[in-house]
């Protein structure tokens, strides 16, 4: 089992950062891959991006939704288990709730890979 708990949303201007992060509990011991996707309302829950972790943080591998490519970062914090998500340049299409997801084993982009859900964190980009 592995528990996740968000951090970090908020309402933020057009051109403005925000760092969101999940810290992990549980069985992370393993390979895992932990992802960052988001649902804005009336849409599909979409990737966005996504950090693979392999076995006692030997090495990482991260990856993009290329709405995201270049403005978005994922990374991690090995001492506290932590992923975070530094979202810079957001722009109002990035509104949504962003959940932090992890799956034991390889990385997957598709939402359903996925057992292992935060609570959901919200952000919105409005002037």
């Amino acid at each position: 089992q592995v528990q996740l708990v968000e951090s970090g949303g908020g309402l933020v201007q057009p051109g403005g950062s925000l760092r969101l992060s999940c810290a992990a509990s549980g069985r992370t011991d393993s390979s895992y891959a932990m992802g960052w996707f988001r649902q804005a309302p009336g849409k599909e829950r979409e990737f966005v991006a996504a950090i693979a972790i392999r076995w006692r943080w030997s090495g990482v591998t991260t990856y993009y939704a290329d709405s995201v490519k270049g403005r978005f970062t994922i990374s991690r914090d090995n001492d506290k288990n932590t992923v975070y998500l530094q979202m810079n340049s957001l722009k109002p299409e990035d509104t949504a709730v962003y959940y932090c997801a992890a799956r034991i084993g390889n990385y997957y982009s598709t939402w359903e890979s996925y057992p292992y859900w935060g609570q959901g964190t919200q952000v919105t980009v409005s002037s």
